[in-house]
């Protein structure tokens, strides 16, 4: 997968919008909450223009029944994809648009980890450019290499969530 970081685009927070509505009408009534995560969703912040999407949802295991509707919008359903309790979706194959990340309601520490992250970033420009530096640097010294990339920014996230957590619950 070709890695690609862009700088903000205002665009993104639209991009969601739309996205929100069809993914909320796909879901019904299992749809709890869903909400704009990852890079594309702090303003200011280079990204990979990729839009995040947390979807909380009443029970995730229900939800396997709307993969149906999913694929009809688009989407590739992965099942956890890596992350036990997690329902992923892709949409755009190599050149990927949108992605989601599916939890029960019940499953707070993914829903507040992800929430805390983007919160934190939106308050903390400095933390912001900083990734986004990294991330930038990254996508040019591995351009063809989406794992390098990743585990470039592996000791940088997790250190980012420690601290966006502590903060999340202390705000």
């Amino acid at each position: 997968m070709h890695v690609r970081v862009v700088l903000y685009r205002p665009e993104w927070p639209l991009l969601f919008a739309q996205e929100a509505e069809k993914i909320g009408k796909a879901f019904g009534a299992e749809l709890l909450a869903v909400h704009h995560i990852g890079s594309t969703s702090v303003e200011g912040l280079a990204a990979k223009p990729i839009i995040d999407i947390l979807a909380v949802v009443r029970d995730v295991n229900a939800i396997d029944a709307f993969a149906p509707a999913m694929e009809a919008l688009g989407y590739e359903a992965m099942g956890e994809f890596g992350i036990p309790g997690r329902r992923y979706y892709r949409k755009g194959g190599e050149n990927r648009t949108h992605q989601i990340h599916a939890f029960s309601e019940e499953d707070h520490w993914n829903i507040d980890r992800h929430l805390a992250v983007r919160d934190y970033l939106r308050v903390h420009p400095k933390e912001a450019q900083l990734y986004g530096n990294l991330k930038q640097h990254l996508a040019q010294q591995f351009p063809e290499d989406i794992e390098q990339y990743c585990d470039g920014k592996d000791a940088f996230v997790k250190a980012l969530e420690k601290r966006a957590y502590a903060w999340y619950f202390t705000k």
